[in-house]
């Protein structure tokens, strides 16, 4: 062994080698409700792994692919992979066949580690590049497509900070996807840059509920707990409130990644919608002193669901909403806020529990160099950021990432900010986003949303142009609604016509409602013309970090 610190460092399998030695006894990771692997079992797995793909000729410099739902199983697959020099390939277990099957053969992967849940999606797939196909469960091999007499056994080569790890593929919000390619460098110094601000160690128990294969989740929520020697546990269903809840009482967990959908559900679907219930508290609430003391009430109640544990519910992956985050500020919830992106592995704002402020993305971490490109009258430009964590670039797409990296090395975000005379950081939205009114005046969307989402009957919603006019898209929660008007859900749902005829007279109500509402609250170049309501059952089409496609509905 080597490697004698954490802050000597440099590659992933120096990661391995290190958590494996130091923390061997302790343990790493388990579905909840199991009894964990330590650290030591973890570094065995790996090594029996590793020693698999040699055989099969699976080298250094060879793409492999991850195509699974959250497991710990994931971390072995993962660390045999790049301890030996090949490339991850994750890919998110909601991509359909044929994004699969694009990034496949876009990454020239030659195996494919593939859980039985998701196999349906990639037997049809046949591409010459990909020969060797793994079950994630068993580590065996179920499609072997190599001439195997000729197959000889890799041949080890060092593994070098700048080799690259791996290839993330991202779905995002505006169309094609692009492979990210980031170096064991960027992914070590990472953690390096995260765990001065945030330190996680022996103690520090995650619950993860987040996709392992996007980039916010595979640093901050795989990575950094395997640095710290910390206990990493997941849920073998999806994060419903019914298996969340249970899960986080049993595990009672230190540290919670998430996005902003989530706290906004629980805000609005249970806290908000207690207030309201009584008269006194919808009296209560109006009052400033009120509204306080009912979110500090609400804030040691949800403290105690999750666990009674947390230090740290982090929110990334999007904006949060204004009023979700000045609850959790109010209530002295253990939260923070970051902000990044893949191509930059992905942490460059942060703020925690002791220097949160609502609507700001926190200040830039030390390592970071940040301009703001290109400023308008109200302070607002493009950031542009260097940083040791910036991508080594799109795979194979080098005009593309020519046009995001300046010839000087500034990476250009397409993240529209403005910094305030303390350092903190307020994202106005994507550059590519902006809606430029007839006027010239610029429009952000992300805020006329963010109003909009805070009216009573809204879930979320969207707002674009069309044919020079402002159109809100909206999504109706029909179950408050119903409850409102006193409707029987049961008909509802069996879309009884008579109270279809009803709901439609509410809903042509409510549209007009918040129009009226938006337009008292926005300047006049940013009032919307019209309100669209998605169709009952209907939703919008989201990324894997729960922002809204809106490439699809522009």
């Amino acid at each position: 062994m080597k490697v004698k610190d954490r802050e000597s460092l440099k590659t992933l399998k120096d990661l391995l080698e290190y958590s494996a030695e130091r923390y061997a006894s302790k343990m790493m990771n388990a579905f909840v409700g199991d009894k964990p692997v330590s650290y030591s079992e973890f570094g065995e797995k790996v090594n029996n792994l590793r020693e698999v793909l040699k055989s099969l000729g699976i080298g250094h410099g060879d793409k492999v692919a991850i195509y699974t739902h959250n497991t710990p199983k994931y971390s072995v697959i993962y660390f045999a992979i790049v301890s030996m020099g090949a490339i991850t390939v994750p890919l998110l277990p909601d991509f359909s066949s044929t994004e699969v099957e694009n990034i496949l053969k876009h990454s020239e992967s030659k195996a494919l580690f593939v859980t039985k849940r998701l196999r349906y999606k990639v037997d049809a797939i046949d591409l010459p590049e990909l020969k060797i196909r793994f079950d994630v469960d068993t580590f065996s091999v179920y499609e072997n497509r190599q001439d195997v007499e000729n197959t000889a056994k890799s041949v080890e080569k060092e593994v070098l900070p700048d080799d690259i790890a791996s290839i993330v593929y991202t779905s995002g919000t505006t169309g094609k996807s692009k492979g990210v390619m980031l170096t064991h460098y960027n992914l070590i110094v990472q953690l390096q840059m995260v765990i001065k601000i945030q330190p996680v160690d022996e103690n520090s128990v995650f619950l993860s509920i987040l996709p392992l294969p996007h980039a916010y989740e595979g640093s901050l929520g795989f990575l950094l707990p395997i640095f710290g020697g910390s206990s990493v546990y997941y849920l073998e269903k999806s994060p419903t409130p019914t298996i969340l809840l249970p899960a986080m009482q049993k595990v009672k967990p230190t540290h919670i990644l998430t996005v902003p959908l989530i706290s906004e559900k629980i805000f609005k679907n249970n806290i908000l919608a207690k207030f309201n219930k009584s008269m006194i508290t919808r009296y209560l609430y109006k009052t400033t002193v009120g509204r306080k003391l009912l979110h500090r009430i609400a804030g040691k109640k949800l403290y105690k669901t999750f666990g009674g544990r947390l230090v740290f519910f982090g929110i990334g992956g999007a904006k949060l909403d204004y009023y979700t985050e000045r609850f959790l500020y109010e209530a002295k919830f253990p939260y923070a806020i970051g902000y990044g992106l893949t191509e930059t592995a992905p942490l460059l704002t942060a703020a925690l529990s002791h220097n949160v402020k609502p609507g700001s993305a926190g200040f830039k971490l030390e390592e970071i160099d940040m301009k703001i490109n290109d400023v308008n009258d109200c302070g607002i430009g493009e950031l542009w950021i260097k940083s040791p964590c910036l991508m080594k670039g799109y795979y194979k797409e080098q005009e593309l990432t020519d046009m995001v990296i300046t010839p000087d090395g500034w990476f250009k975000t397409g993240d529209l900010v403005n910094v305030n005379s303390s350092g903190r950081i307020y994202i106005k939205g994507r550059l590519k986003n902006v809606i430029l009114t007839s006027s010239g005046e610029n429009v952000y969307p992300e805020d006329i949303e963010s109003l909009i989402n805070n009216f009573k009957f809204v879930q979320e919603s969207l707002v674009v142009e069309q044919k020079g006019k402002l159109v809100a898209m909206v999504k109706i929660n029909y179950d408050e609604l119903g409850s409102q008007y006193n409707k029987f859900k049961e008909e509802l749902q069996n879309k009884i016509e008579e109270n279809y005829r009803e709901l439609e007279k509410n809903i042509e109500e409510l549209k007009l409602e918040i129009q009226l509402y938006v337009n008292s609250k926005v300047n006049r170049f940013s009032q919307i013309s019209s309100v669209i309501v998605l169709p009952f059952a209907s939703d919008f089409e989201k990324t894997s970090t729960m922002k809204i496609k809106r490439y699809l509905y522009a």
